[in-house]
This record gives C-alpha cells, sequence and structure tokens, in this order.
C-alpha cells in the first residue's frame, strides 16, 4: 500500500516559547531540547518529517535561541532553516506570518514539543490524502481522548460529519484534541495581523467561514507539557 503523494515538501516547526509548562528543566535549556527516550523533543519531531519525505523544515527561535539554532542547523535531514525571533516573540501566528515568505502554499505547521507513534500511513501523508484547497483554509490533526496519552483536559473541538470543527463549548467537553499538527493554506494567513498574535485568531475566521477541518488521527499521540508527562511517555514508547 502506497502512502501517496505529500501536500508539501516544507514544514514550519514553532520552537519559540518559553516552555514555563516544563519548568525547571527548561531554567537552562530551550523545551524544544529536553530530551524524552534519549532524544531532543524537536529531534522527535524533525525525525517524524525525514522519515516521510518532508524535505524542508523553518523553526523559529526565541528562548536560548543560541543553543536551540546551533542544534537544528546541525541535522541533515530535513534540511532546517531558522526563522529568527530573538528581538520578539511573535506567538503561535505570528510566527507563521513572519516565515511565510519562505513557506510554500500549502505547508504542514507542528509544535515542537510532538510526540507520536503514526498508525498505518504517516500524519503527513494522512493529511495530505484528505487536503482539499478549494475547500479548506487549514486541515488539523486532531486526536480522540482515547489515543491521547497524558492529557486530562476537556478537548478542543467538536467535527461534524463532513470534517469541519468547532471550537468547544465553556463547561463542556469536547471529543477531539488538536495535537499540534496541521497543513495550512496561505489564504489561512491572509491579512495577518502585525506582531505577536495566536493562530486561534485565524482558526476562528475560517470557522465562520466554514473552512477549518479536522482529521481524527489514527495513532497514538502523547501530551508532554511538564516534567511528570516524560517518564510515562517514555515508557510507552518502549513498549512500542
Amino acid at each position: 500500500m502506497t502512502a501517496g503523494p505529500l501536500a508539501s515538501d516544507t514544514a514550519m516547526i514553532l520552537a519559540a516559547g518559553l516552555g514555563k509548562r516544563m519548568r525547571p528543566l527548561t531554567a537552562s535549556q530551550p523545551k524544544p531540547l529536553v530530551r524524552v527516550a534519549g532524544k531532543a523533543l524537536i529531534d522527535h519531531a524533525l525525525d517524524r518529517l525525514a522519515e516521510a519525505g518532508v524535505a524542508r523544515a523553518v523553526v523559529n527561535v526565541h528562548y536560548l535561541a543560541d543553543a536551540l539554532e546551533a542544534h537544528v542547523l546541525a541535522r541533515r535531514a530535513p534540511q532546517v532553516s531558522v526563522s529568527d525571533e530573538r528581538a520578539l516573540l511573535l506567538e503561535t501566528g505570528g510566527g507563521m506570518a513572519k516565515a511565510l515568505p519562505r513557506l510554500p502554499d500549502p505547508f504542514f505547521a507542528l509544535n515542537a514539543d510532538n510526540i507520536w507513534l503514526d498508525g498505518p500511513k504517516s500524519a503527513f501523508h494522512d493529511l495530505s490524502s484528505r487536503w482539499d484547497p478549494d475547500a479548506m483554509d487549514a486541515l488539523l490533526l486532531v486526536v480522540p481522548h482515547a489515543r491521547a496519552a497524558n492529557f486530562s483536559g476537556p478537548g478542543d473541538f467538536h467535527m461534524d460529519p463532513l470534517g469541519r470543527l468547532s471550537r468547544r463549548l465553556d463547561g463542556r467537553i469536547a471529543p477531539f484534541i488538536y495535537t499540534g499538527i496541521q497543513l495550512v493554506s496561505h489564504r489561512l494567513m491572509r491579512d495577518a495581523p502585525d506582531g505577536p498574535f495566536g493562530t486561534m485568531q485565524l482558526w476562528e475566521r475560517a470557522i465562520k467561514e466554514r473552512r477549518l477541518y479536522g482529521l481524527s488521527f489514527t495513532g497514538l499521540w502523547f501530551e508532554v507539557g511538564t516534567p511528570q508527562a516524560i517518564r510515562p511517555t517514555e515508557a510507552a514508547l518502549q513498549g512500542g
């Protein structure tokens, strides 16, 4: 069974955050360099990109940027370039907007602290096979609670039978959790504000226009936001 073509050869890795929830491990290193199962968090993501055949990655840097930049530029695959946010942390949306001139349409975007085990196909091939640029501004990889290890929150999104997403209502439980991985059209980024802003601002507009879609992940995703999540994640990865 072939995986099919990728929708993009490039990914943006959002790696500029301060990593406050991962303290004290981030007192002297950026969160993407925290090691889990013998490997820096960002290398888990970069290795998955390389395995899927994604050729290029743009990584944004801010907190303890020198260490992170040196680490990612030493890689051979994927080919990494750095989007420098040393002067101002731009948040998720602002970071993508700054890097947009270097990103094709569409592009993958993912958080630097993602760890997951793929299902029958890679996450990037799954997104690519579902991608419809005429209908979608962004396609988010979401996961049901049963496939979200270490996660204890109320969830993020509801999904209709066509795959369109809507946000969780206050005080409710939503069946799907955002994995931090998405496939993004330049249309989502149109008229982006200057300076720092979150991706949710763009998603809200896409929801109103019925152009924000989700894909339920068939693999296993790990929430690795705190030091306490590292040991159970390592145990699960060792178990296959």
